[in-house]
């Protein structure tokens, strides 16, 4: 007799592609009319921009570049001078398999900027950008429930709460603000560089949207009405929310990704800014699942036969957020510091004894006046070592979040910067469970005469399904017997009534 498993649906989303590239591009710059000739590279800044992205058949692709500036000091000793370019950036990632439909999403940071004089008219500017992409495609699993079960089938029903990606979309929006540096500030004549990261600092899941809010971090670099350059912080706030395409639970979760897409920063007469800067926000929408599945099954008056199958499930085991506490001596004789920019890259991964052991390194950039006065320039790369203690068969995904600039005080000979870095750690496992998908009975077995109907069973480590399942008894005839509400005790003496 063969018990007929009906099958149901569970849907998420599978990753294809979550995989970091490095890329580097080279782009010669020519000055235009009316700018002095280069004497000296003083120092070079970018800003990654998210073009578009795209998922063909076999690979997925991202396109944009980056917005970068070059300040140098003119050979005829005039006042500095900026330079503005683009140099854009492709990169593609090959899926595991075809796949026509799915959804990604990109993140990208500065590695480096730098540039060198070709001729007293020509620069190249070389710039480094890390580009993060994620892949995912909607997929289903087959689950098995039993019908019409007969009374002297024995089941057992486990519920696995597993918590899984279910949607993914993206929202934009713009930030269209106008700002106005204190009273207190020198005034502005020329903008060098700015560069913005948009920072999510609340997020919730309500039904069918997802609700976020944060704050744009602009870093501006000018030159004030004086000659003297300075460096300022803006904070622009903005509240946004993204229609889903499903309601979700109380217990679901929102994780984004922010890219601006086109940023723009003007300084009027009046020393007035104006920003315009077009974000894209990339969302991945987690909810938590209630699985109950039919793991085990016997009959103790029949002979039964299981086909089990595994359930592969991608679950979403932890998010957390870690900080990093940093600190970095520049060398360099300084009077006074103007600016100072730190340039993470993505946290390198080694699987260690105690969990996964990041490498957290990047860029720390100080512009500064000299003792002499002159304007120089100062990098030193930094690096630090971290643990994170994580399950073995579980992948981990960290984000360095640009939440607050550093600050860097001059000392004797060298500069020494401060900073810290927070990390978005997301861990992530193919999660496998046991699942009865089919059961034959074979006919009813002939009772023994001279069989006991009762023994006397002490409880060890088995559960007490598998102590009934190999006593050929039930599991609510054991827990009558005992007065049991769950397992045994160690040790205890059970007295098993045999059916």
């Amino acid at each position: 007799m063969e018990l007929h498993f009906s099958k149901q649906r569970c849907t998420c989303l599978h990753p294809q592609v979550r995989e970091i590239q490095n890329g580097e591009q080279t782009q010669e710059i020519k000055l235009s009319d009316g700018m002095p000739d280069v004497g000296r590279i003083l120092a070079a800044w970018g800003q990654p921009i998210l073009r578009g992205k795209e998922w063909q058949s076999e690979t997925i692709s991202f396109s944009g570049g980056m917005m970068v500036w070059v300040l140098y000091a003119p050979e005829d000793g005039s006042a500095e001078r900026c330079l503005e370019g683009w140099i854009p950036f492709q990169m593609k990632w090959e899926l595991p398999e075809e796949s026509p439909e799915g959804q990604m999403r990109i993140r990208c940071l500065t590695r480096f900027v730098d540039a060198r004089s070709l001729s007293a008219r020509k620069i190249a500017v070389r710039a480094g950008m890390a580009v993060l992409a994620e892949a995912y495609r909607q997929t289903e699993r087959e689950l098995y429930e039993p019908d019409k079960i007969p009374e002297d089938v024995q089941l057992l029903r486990t519920v696995y709460p597993v918590r899984m990606y279910q949607e993914m979309g993206e929202k934009s929006f713009l930030m269209d603000e106008d700002l106005t540096l204190p009273d207190s500030s020198p005034v502005p004549d020329k903008l060098v560089y700015y560069t913005i990261d948009p920072v999510v600092t609340d997020k919730k899941v309500l039904a069918n949207k997802v609700v976020f809010r944060g704050d744009g971090k602009l870093h501006i670099l000018y030159r004030s009405t004086e000659g003297q350059l300075y460096s300022w912080d803006f904070s622009t706030p903005f509240s946004q929310y993204a229609q889903l395409d499903g309601e979700h639970s109380t217990d679901a979760q929102a994780d984004l990704l922010l890219m601006p897409t086109s940023v723009e920063l003007e300084l009027d007469d009046e020393s007035h800014l104006r920003l315009k800067c077009s974000v894209t926000a990339q969302y991945l929408v987690s909810d938590k699942q209630m699985l109950e599945l039919t793991e085990d099954a016997y009959s103790p008056s029949r002979e039964t036969q299981l086909q089990i199958q595994q359930l592969e499930l991608p679950v979403v085991l932890d998010s957390r957020r870690e900080t990093v506490y940093l600190e970095q001596t520049v060398p360099g004789e300084a009077n006074v510091v103007t600016d100072v920019r730190f340039l993470p890259d993505f946290p390198r991964q080694r699987r260690g004894e105690a969990g996964v052991e990041l490498t957290v390194s990047g860029t720390c950039q100080v512009l500064y006046y000299g003792e002499d006065g002159a304007l120089q320039s100062g990098t030193a790369r930094w690096e630090n070592q971290q643990t994170l203690g994580a399950d073995e068969n579980s992948q981990i995904s960290v984000q360095p979040i640009l939440q607050e600039e550093p600050q860097a005080a001059a000392g004797a000979g060298a500069m020494t910067a401060k900073w810290e870095l927070p990390l978005e750690v997301t861990a992530f496992a193919d999660q496998s469970l046991p699942m009865v998908t089919g059961l034959e009975l074979g006919e009813t077995r002939k009772l023994d005469p001279n069989r006991p109907s009762l023994i006397l069973c002490r409880a060890g480590e088995q559960r007490l399904w598998d102590i009934a399942k190999a006593s050929n008894a039930t599991l609510d005839a054991i827990r009558q017997a005992n007065d049991l509400a769950g397992e045994p005790a160690p040790n205890q003496i059970l007295l098993i009534p045999i059916a």
